[in-house]
């Protein structure tokens, strides 16, 4: 028979209470149990003894016989000492999805062109830098020329 340390829901709506069991694991989850080994109150603070009670030596009674915990009761003995700690990895979950992926590429983009339109500004402005002593001589002859022609006129 395969035997899971979880927990069952008690308690009112929306005032969650919980008890640790030792249950079949085709049993309901709030259904027929073998044995109760705990509770837990996720109303009470985090630092409240009060949140979590178990006894720790019938949890290691059934884990030596081969049951095995959720990952929630998991948590809970591997905080009181009783096993170690799973490490949950799963990189696929972690990355964005398609439409932030669209998001980062557009902004990817327009970082670059603005990147790139800045080089072209910095080109512009050092090239307009050594032009002008060149263009200003011709631009003050040419006002003097248009006034000569004026005062013959």
């Amino acid at each position: 028979m395969a035997v899971k340390i979880r927990l069952s829901r008690g308690g009112a709506k929306k005032r969650p209470f919980y008890r640790i069991v030792v249950a079949d694991v085709r049993a309901m989850r709030d259904g027929k149990f073998i044995e109760r080994i705990g509770t837990y109150d996720p109303m009470q603070p985090k630092d409240s003894e009060a949140r979590v009670k178990i006894d720790l030596e019938r949890a290691k009674h059934w884990l030596s016989h081969g049951a095995l915990p959720t990952d929630r009761v998991a948590k809970f003995l591997s905080d009181a000492g009783v096993i170690e700690a799973r490490a949950h990895n799963n990189p696929e979950k972690a990355k964005p999805k398609a439409k932030a992926q669209e998001r980062l590429e557009a902004a990817k983009m327009k970082a670059e062109e603005a990147e790139q339109a800045k080089a072209d500004a910095a080109a512009a402005a050092a090239a307009a830098a050594a032009a002008p002593a060149e263009e200003e001589a011709p631009a003050e002859e040419a006002p003097a020329e248009e006034a000569a022609t004026e005062a013959e006129a």
